[in-house]
């Protein structure tokens, strides 16, 4: 007989090596075939509810980190709450309508103009389905689960029928209207975008001071004086009809070496400054209220045209000259004050951003490249005072990122104003994991202006709305749930594929119709409509979920977004918010905090993850980040997260090894009969359990990262598993001591395997598999462990050792160094009182202290000669004896067991009962 067929080693069958790439696919077949989804919801079937309803990303394009980070996100929380009993349904979604998707064909050499609208409609639907087929299975991939089988997607002719619901029940309400304002139109997408499409990026304009002549004083200012106003867009002055001042603000008319012009008191020397005014010069010869300015008419600088002066409250004193350019088609303040005055709409603007014949001499033109044509014009005309040019943070397409513009074009409206007090009613009553998610979804509520909902594409769903031939709107309950009902009978192709008489009830009149001609609405509506629909498409339609959801959660960017306009529309018509708790997630960046860019080469996407790490890996990684705020991640992070996993893995192996002969029917240990360093350590478990279950509920992912390595690391490697190795791999196989460990080792494992599951499910999953004494076949089946109280003074007391026991190995380590000894085994500890703490008297309370410290031999003495520390002086010495062969400790008392020799007398006991 050799010493190492004496010795319990570990055993188990489970990898060192993960392999993930190769292994987690396995898994997720097993998953598969296993049902695993539905087993889940079975298992909780009757008891309450959880629902996360899934925001949709867009159908198009390879997934993103970004993606991963808020679908792994939703899966830890999923997960998490089926395995503390909740029934979980979780139905993955997909938005499917829009401008990418016909630019995505477009691109791939689809001939619009050569098919007819229904045929280019079914393209885009085709190359939607294609792309939500490539996400799901990166999504699964990631390990999430779902129903991925009856995902929700947007263009289906259900979930369409829902959203004309909606749309119809707001119309009910009189929230929907058609109206000519001032909207985001962005030339590069050829339409008009909502306040939620919209990002702000620097910009280079030109800054112009301008002089209007005055032609009607109303006998307030002199004939000869002109009005200054400053703009940033030159190209909107053939559309002005007003200057606006401030009622209540102060109007200096001033001489300028014989040139008299009018501005706001307050900016007289900012104003003075820009045009090179020598101030000492300037003569003030009125002071008038912008109330009284009021009616005064200007003449427009180029065009034969009145300029208006009008009071407006929207004028500042932050910038310019308080004599505000006004183009009720061009800007929304201005269109606003302009209904006031019932100022005429000039918008010579078409879609594509061109000047139409309505602007004169610029037709044609763009409007960017127009305002150097206009400047010339004025400097032309006398009536360019300065020119400039100022880079300021201007409003961009959020999908081209190109300058947008203000058109007034006639569009279709949701009223937010007349719901606005609901909707922040309803905000009030939603949970919010952070303050400042409330604060951001509150303010925009309360800032927004109306919601404009329709563009002028074709991929969408088009807005259910008849004229007769007088031109009337037709936009009736009847007319409108009636397409609901074709669209979720046909589609809403259907829209593209008959006539709008053929659309309309059978028998339908309209007394402005005499002839019976109608037409129909060719604008689709806002993206943002489809997506803002979900809650009645999805939650109030699938019969396993329920409205409203317990939670929505997706990037920070969706307060402006999905959260935005779900919560408008849920308002809209069941006056309540579509979720009881919103929780966002900020940006994924670079290892620097930079934006990914390929022109960077900075880019890390999560197939690469995956297929060189593992999903694993990539989860971890989500939950090592303050998802909260924006996050990073390049190579070296996710190194590390790796050598994280590393040290997980092993911790979960060593304890699968250590407890391959322990069943938990014959053998476990009573708690009361434990020995006390077990039952210390079942009370870590218990507050590490506690706690992870807590941080759990909370949403705190990078707090259980933490804990689970401070636990792994401190607890277990550095202290328990270690000093546990003599006793288990030395004992007799069913030795108390031994078997007592065990108990505690198999509770660690099978909970840390559970508390592990959501977030690295493949991995915990691959342990249960080796955890032969549990049957459930998988570790999702099972349930949390449950909070337990802890032994408060235990710990107390054990956690005073454990800071005793950092002095001995202070000291172990400064022997080592000074080769009094190799290893810890080799040295004899001799231990005392320091001069601030008790040592001999506390140390009376603890047994096998040699097995504790890891060395062969502990004296307990007053006075012992060594180096002084906060808890103790300790002394160390070589240890007495020679070293027994089979377990390493020094002895006094070795002896021979059959061909067994040099055995301390522990070994020879349980030597003995092997030979």
């Amino acid at each position: 007989m050799e010493y190492k067929d004496t010795l319990l080693m570990p055993k188990t069958k489970f990898p060192m090596r993960g392999g993930l790439p190769n292994k987690e696919p396995q898994i997720q077949e097993k998953w598969r075939e296993q049902d695993l989804y539905n087993k889940l919801l079975a298992k909780n079937e009757g008891k309450p509810h959880f629902i996360l309803h899934d925001g949709p990303p867009y159908a198009n394009g390879n997934l993103h980190m970004g993606h991963a980070l808020n679908k792994i996100l939703k899966d830890f929380i999923v997960r998490y709450k089926t395995m503390q009993g909740f029934y979980t349904p979780y139905v993955p979604g997909w938005d499917t309508h829009g401008l990418p998707i016909e630019q995505a064909l477009t691109k791939k050499g689809v001939k619009r103009k050569e098919m007819s609208t229904a045929e280019f409609r079914k393209m885009c639907e085709a190359f939607a389905m294609e792309q939500i087929e490539n996400q799901k299975a990166d999504f699964r991939r990631l390990g999430v689960n779902g129903d991925f089988e009856n995902p929700y997607i947007t263009l289906k002719p259900e979930y369409e029928a829902a959203q004309i619901r909606v749309f119809g029940e707001m119309a009910d309400r009189g929230l929907i209207y058609k109206g000519k304002k001032p909207v985001y139109w962005s030339p590069s997408s050829e339409s008009s975008l909502a306040e939620a499409e919209i990002e702000y990026h620097d910009k280079q304009s030109a800054s112009i001071y301008v002089a209007f002549d005055i032609k009607d004083t109303k006998g307030v200012v002199d004939e000869d004086a002109k009005f200054i106003i400053w703009t940033t867009t030159p190209w909107t002055l053939p559309a002005n009809v007003a200057i606006s001042v401030h009622p209540e603000l102060t109007y200096v008319q001033m001489n300028v070496e014989g040139t008299k012009y009018i501005v706001a008191e307050a900016l007289v020397d900012e104003v003075a400054e820009q045009l090179g005014w020598d101030k000492e010069t300037i003569v003030r010869e009125k002071e008038v209220k912008g109330s009284e300015l009021e009616y005064v008419e200007a003449q427009h600088p180029f065009i034969d045209r009145v300029s208006l002066v009008i009071n407006g409250e929207h004028v500042t004193t932050d910038a310019g000259t308080g004599c505000v350019h006004t183009a009720p088609g061009h800007g929304e303040d201005d269109y606003i004050v302009g209904q006031k005055y019932d100022l005429e709409v000039i918008s010579p603007v078409d879609a594509k951003g061109v000047f139409t014949e309505e602007a004169g001499q610029f037709e044609g033109m763009f409007y960017d490249k127009a305002n150097k044509a206009i400047t010339e014009l004025l400097t032309e005309k006398g009536a360019l005072l300065k020119l400039d040019f100022i880079t300021h943070s201007y409003p961009h397409d959020w999908r081209t990122k190109k300058p947008v513009i203000f058109r007034a074009t006639p569009q279709w409206f949701a009223s937010i104003s007349k719901v606005r007090q609901d909707i922040l009613d309803a905000i009030d009553q939603t949970k919010f994991k952070v303050d400042w998610g409330k604060t951001r979804i509150y303010n925009m509520i309360r800032d927004r202006g109306e919601w404009v909902i329709s563009r002028q594409r074709v991929w969408g769903v088009p807005l259910p709305v008849f004229y007769a031939e007088n031109g009337d709107i037709i936009m009736t309950k009847e007319t409108v749930y009636h397409v609901a009902d074709l669209f979720e009978e046909h589609g809403s192709n259907i829209w593209f594929e008959r006539e709008a008489k053929d659309l309309l009830p059978e028998g339908f009149t309209h007394p402005g119709s005499p002839n019976g001609i109608f037409t129909k609405e060719e604008d689709i509506m806002d993206v943002w409509f489809d997506s803002g629909s979900s809650h009645r498409g999805v939650l109030e339609t699938r019969p396993e979920l329920s409205f409203p959801a317990d939670m929505y959660l997706e990037g920070s960017d969706q307060y402006r977004g999905w959260f935005n306009s779900s919560i408008t529309t849920s308002v809209a018509t069941r006056n309540v918010s579509p979720y009881k708790m919103l929780l966002s997630h900020g940006f994924v960046m670079d290892g620097e905090g930079k934006k990914m860019s390929k022109s960077l080469g900075n880019v890390i996407v999560p197939d690469t993850v995956v297929k060189q790490k593992g999903a694993d890996i990539a989860r971890l990684w989500v939950s090592s980040v303050d998802y909260l705020a924006d996050v990073r991640i390049s190579d070296e992070i996710l190194k590390q997260v790796a050598d994280v996993y590393r040290k997980i893995r092993n911790t979960l192996r060593f304890l699968l090894g250590n407890i391959n002969d322990y069943n938990p029917e014959t053998d476990k240990v009573a708690e009361s009969d434990l020995l006390e360093v077990d039952r210390y350590i079942l009370n870590r478990l218990r507050e590490f359990t506690n706690s992870t279950l807590q941080h759990f509920d909370n949403y705190d992912y990078l707090d259980i990262y933490q804990e689970v390595q401070n636990f792994i690391n401190v607890e277990l490697s550095n202290f328990y598993l270690d000093y546990g190795k003599d006793i288990l791999y030395i004992e007799a196989q069913s030795a108390h001591k031994r078997r007592s460990m065990q108990t505690v080792l198999y509770e660690i494992l099978v909970n840390m395997t559970k508390l592990l599951a959501p977030i690295i499910p493949h991995t915990a999953d691959e342990v249960w598999s080796h955890i032969e004494q549990e049957t459930i076949e998988s570790v999702h089946l099972t349930d949390m462990p449950k909070v337990e109280e802890v032994d408060q003074a235990l710990l107390d007391k054990w956690s005073q050792f454990m800071a005793l026991r950092d002095d001995v190995n202070r000291a172990l380590e400064a022997a080592r160094n000074e080769k009094v000894i190799g290893k810890s085994l080799e040295a004899k500890v001799r231990i005392g009182n320091s001069e601030s703490f008790d040592t001999v008297e506390f140390l009376k309370n603890f047994n096998d202290l040699n097995q504790l410290f890891i060395v062969s031999q502990v004296e307990v003495v007053d006075a012992p000669a060594g180096q002084a520390y906060h808890f103790a002086t300790v002394e160390i010495a070589k240890a007495d004896g020679e070293k027994c062969e089979r377990c390493w400790n020094y002895s006094d008392s070795l002896g021979t067991v059959g061909e067994l020799t040099n055995l301390c007398p522990r070994c020879q006991q349980v030597v003995k009962t092997l030979v």
